[in-house]
């Protein structure tokens, strides 16, 4: 697979100490990178990938946007997805600053210094790795989107100071500084496929051999599903969840969604009372705190075949 890839003006020359990757599939980054344009004192370069989205119009735009861009930008573009961890790997390789900050196409900064903290952090401390955290606060209100808003309040949206309890777990691609040098030890594992769980198993991962930081730098997650596209993204994320498994068992059997699996692999008839958990999650017109609760459960249900 050959990749298409355009620099504009300013790359050439451009020493970054920062590289922002965006990988994204459908999603329109232009919200991002008008955000990030903000920034130019910030010593940072982009470089987004388009992963094999097929829409040659969001292409064009992007490449419209990166040629504009204030910031030292490329774009490369796929035929092909080749997969969430491989791109992210491809990104990295492109990319020339000593600090690593992957950041998702359907993110926006809640700060206008977002790339400046980061920046005084690096000269501050040199970390290896620092999750900065993710928020609803821009995100619009839409009531196809209430499940994913309730689940995501209820366990993503943290402050630092309770990822800070576990922190390997509570790392995520949305929004994770990686120092060169670290990601080059510890790249992602292109073993997985589909969506969910790779970015988990790196933070376990690193946190072995590295100190994980997290701080209250925190970018909005304007990209929330539908509850269908929900359990459709569980269903993929059942296999990854059991090479995380595979891979780590001492942490993972400690996450509550492993607790849950092992309490429903037990209960009989799992094939008649799965598709209803789904069915209960995925009715709009419910009301939300129960729906959440039955979606937990499908998760759980299809980690059961996997402990």
């Amino acid at each position: 697979m050959t990749p298409t890839v355009i620099h504009n003006a300013r790359w050439a020359g451009a020493s970054p100490r920062l590289s922002v990757l965006t990988p994204f599939k459908g999603d329109d980054p232009a919200p991002l990178l008008a955000a990030l344009a903000r920034e130019v004192g910030a010593s940072a370069e982009l470089v987004l990938l388009d992963d094999g989205a097929g829409d040659a119009g969001l292409a064009a735009r992007v490449e419209a946007a990166v040629r504009a861009s204030p910031l030292p930008a490329a774009f490369i573009r796929l035929e092909q997805n080749e997969g969430r961890s491989k791109g992210r790997n491809r990104l990295a390789a492109t990319a020339r600053g000593r600090h690593l900050l992957f950041l998702d196409s359907d993110m926006l900064p809640d700060s206008h210094r977002f790339l400046g903290r980061y920046a005084e952090l690096i000269d501050r401390e040199d970390p290896a790795v620092v999750f900065g955290g993710f928020s609803l606060h821009q995100a619009p209100e839409r009531p196809d989107h209430a499940l994913h808003r309730a689940m995501a309040l209820r366990s993503d949206c943290r402050p630092a100071s309770e990822r800070s309890l576990d922190p390997g777990k509570h790392v995520f691609t949305s929004n994770l500084l990686v120092r060169r040098d670290v990601f080059e030890a510890e790249a992602f594992d292109e073993g997985f496929s589909g969506w969910g769980w790779e970015d988990v198993e790196w933070g376990v991962r690193v946190a072995r051999r590295w100190p994980v930081l997290h701080i209250d730098n925190t970018a909005t997650h304007l990209g929330l599903d539908t509850a269908r596209t929900i359990a459709s993204k569980y269903e993929q994320s059942a296999r990854n969840f059991a090479r995380s498994l595979a891979a780590h068992p001492e942490a993972v059997t400690r996450y509550p969604t492993y607790r849950a699996a092992r309490m429903l692999k037990r209960a009989p008839l799992r094939g008649v009372w799965r598709p209803m958990l789904k069915a209960v999650a995925t009715a709009d017109l419910g009301p939300v705190a129960p729906r959440a609760f039955a979606m937990r459960l499908y998760r759980a249900a299809l980690y059961a075949d996997a402990v």
